[in-house]
C-alpha cells in the first residue's frame, strides 16, 4: 500500500469516527464550549464542514489546472465559521456528513495523474495535491479531539501520530526555537523507538512520547507529562540507556517553554511531486 492509499484510507476511518460523535451531541452540547478558546464545538463543526469544501477546490485546481482558491479570502472563512456555529445539532451533523462525502468524492474522482499537480492554500509553500490528504486528515483528527467531546490524545492511530510528528519537526525553525533537542521514546512490539531531534535553538532538551509530544507541538497542553532535561550537545540522546545511571541527568519539574507556532506552513517544503511509496521517507 502507498503512501497515497494509506492516506486515503485513514481519512476514511476518521472521518467515520468524528461523524460518529457528532452524531451522538446534543443541541445544548454542540453550544456548549469546545478546547479551543472562544469556540463553541458548533464553531469546530463548521469549521471542519468548510474546510472540508476547502479541499473539494484545492483538488478541482488540481484535476482542472485552472487555479482554484482554497477559501475565497480569509475573511469569507471567518464569516462562514460564525454564521454556521449556532446552527441545532442535527443541521450540523448534516452538514458534516454532506461536505465530507463531496471531498470523498473529490478524491475517488481524481485522475491519478493529478495527483502531482501542485496547489497551495492561503500561505505559501505550494504542494503536491497528495498533500491534501495529510492536510484533511489533520483538520479531522486534531479538531475532533478539540471537540472536548470524548475523543483525545490516546485515540490518535499510531501511523497518524508518527506522520505527524514527522512533519512537525520538519517545519521546527531550526535554530531559533526555546529547546536545543527534542527526544521521542515509545515502546513498540519489537522493542524501544527513539528519534531526536537536534540543533533546535538554545535551550534544554524534552523527552517524551509521541502523543505527549504532539499535543505539546500543536500548542493543545503545557507538556506537563514531559521531561525536561539538560541537553547533552550531541551523541546519544541525554538520559538515554547509554547514559550511566551516575551521570545521567535529572528531570526538571517544570514544564517545557512554549513551542514555536504550530502549522506556521500548511505543507513542508520540497515535497516530493511523486506520491510517495511510504510516509515518513525511509531515510527520515
Amino acid at each position: 500500500m502507498s503512501a497515497l492509499e494509506e492516506f486515503q484510507a485513514a481519512l476514511a476511518i476518521s472521518t467515520g469516527r468524528l461523524l460518529a460523535t457528532a452524531a451522538r451531541l446534543t443541541d445544548d452540547e454542540v453550544r456548549a464550549a469546545s478546547l479551543l478558546p472562544g469556540w463553541t464545538r458548533g464553531h469546530v463543526l463548521t469549521h471542519v464542514a468548510r474546510n472540508a469544501d476547502s479541499h473539494v477546490n484545492l483538488l478541482t485546481w488540481a484535476r482542472t489546472g485552472v487555479y482554484t482558491p482554497q477559501y475565497p479570502t480569509p475573511e469569507t472563512r471567518e464569516t462562514e465559521i460564525e454564521a454556521g456555529a449556532a446552527r441545532p445539532a442535527k443541521e450540523q451533523l448534516a452538514d458534516l456528513e454532506e461536505s465530507s462525502e463531496r471531498l470523498d468524492r473529490a478524491i475517488r474522482e481524481l485522475p491519478p495523474e493529478a495527483w502531482r499537480a501542485i496547489v497551495g492554500g492561503s500561505r505559501p509553500p505550494r504542494h503536491p495535491a497528495w498533500y491534501v490528504l495529510m492536510r484533511r486528515l489533520r483538520e479531522v483528527e486534531i479538531h475532533h479531539i478539540d471537540l472536548g467531546a470524548g475523543y483525545g490524545w490516546a485515540d490518535l492511530p499510531e501511523p497518524y501520530v508518527r506522520w505527524e510528528l514527522h512533519d512537525t519537526m520538519h517545519l521546527w525553525p531550526r535554530g531559533q526555537g526555546p529547546v536545543s533537542e527534542i527526544v521521542s521514546r515509545e515502546v513498540r512490539d519489537d522493542g524501544e523507538h527513539i528519534q531526536v531531534w537536534r540543533g533546535l535553538g538554545d535551550g534544554p532538551a524534552v523527552h517524551g512520547t509521541p502523543r505527549e509530544l504532539l499535543a505539546w507541538l500543536t500548542g493543545r497542553a503545557p507538556g506537563e507529562d514531559l521531561s525536561v532535561k539538560p541537553s547533552d550537545g550531541g551523541g546519544e540522546p541525554s538520559g538515554s540507556p547509554a547514559t550511566s545511571s551516575a551521570t545521567s541527568p535529572v528531570t526538571s519539574p517544570v514544564t517545557p517553554p512554549s513551542p514555536p507556532q504550530w502549522m506556521s506552513m500548511p505543507a513542508p517544503r520540497d515535497l516530493p511531486v511523486e506520491p510517495p511509496a511510504t510516509w515518513p521517507p525511509r531515510h527520515d
